[in-house]
């Protein structure tokens, strides 16, 4: 299932991209009234705003609602968010009774500190 939500998800952001690239400018529309030539593209001077915009709403509603679902299935396999049953130290290291490793740090003993002047 998630798998597929992913791939719809992949589609999705695919389309809103060509579709925002497919786009005119607002100011395209200065060229189409003398003559430039965008009259004579595929969806006409006009036709192409209405199509293009409603496509493009519905491709970024599916992007909204895939990207929740993935949030959740996200959430799901990390357990909840349920970080207080987790145990911070590995209860098996604390029976383990040791000598305490050896330091690399000098001790200094209060005679070797040499009085304030």
């Amino acid at each position: 299932m998630e798998t597929l939500v992913v791939i719809v998800h992949v589609i999705a952001a695919i389309t809103i991209i060509a579709l925002v690239l497919l786009q005119q400018g607002k100011g395209a529309d200065a060229g189409a009234a003398f003559g430039s030539g965008a009259s004579q593209t595929v969806f006409g001077s006009a036709g192409s705003g209405n199509f293009l915009t409603r496509t493009t709403s519905i491709a970024a509603t599916v992007f909204f609602i895939t990207s929740l679902t993935l949030a959740i299935f996200a959430r799901q396999n990390t357990g909840g968010g349920a970080v207080d049953a987790l145990p911070i130290v590995n209860p098996a290291l604390l029976e383990q009774t040791s000598a305490p490793a050896a330091s690399d740090i000098p001790v200094v003993n209060e005679e070797q500190v040499p009085a304030p002047n």
